[in-house]
């Protein structure tokens, strides 16, 4: 599995930790930044990341900033991303397993570094159930994408 990882300088250190333990597992890494604590915009990080997914570059992403909203909003900004704030195990695979969703956003000055790990492991471990009722949703899901970029 190929993961987009990138962070905001409120990030970064959760983000290296995150890296480090994802290729520890065998997990391809393609870090997209931050590359240090220095003032950076989530905005740039959430579209690099976003990018990597949408282009099949990257099978998922992770995103983090300091509370995990901003990057959220930012990344969902682009068409095909469905990215959510996760702060629980029950959220991180349900929002795979019922919505599809394909960058999970963490606030590393919300959840600590293991709880933070708990999510990616709850995240990578689920998948699209595939279920007709979750089906028909992302087809709303994309048709409202698509009239707001008419």
């Amino acid at each position: 599995m190929r993961i987009a990882l990138g962070a905001d300088h409120g990030g970064f250190r959760l983000k290296e930790e995150i890296a480090e333990r994802l290729a520890a597992i065998g997990v391809t890494v393609i870090d997209l930044g931050t590359t240090s604590q220095a003032p950076v915009d989530y905005p740039d990080y959430a579209e690099a990341v976003a990018s990597a997914v949408r282009s099949g570059a990257a099978d998922r992403g992770v995103l983090l900033c300091g509370s995990g909203i901003g990057a959220s909003i930012a990344a969902n900004k682009i068409p095909g991303i469905r990215a959510g704030l996760c702060h629980d195990t029950y959220s991180a695979h349900q929002g795979v397993e019922h919505d599809d969703m394909n960058v999970l956003v963490l606030g590393a000055r919300i959840v600590g570094t293991e709880l933070a790990w708990e999510l990616v492991r709850s995240y990578l471990g689920a998948s699209f159930s595939g279920e007709e009722r979750h089906r028909r949703r992302l087809a709303k899901v994309q048709a409202l994408e698509e009239k707001s970029a008419a």
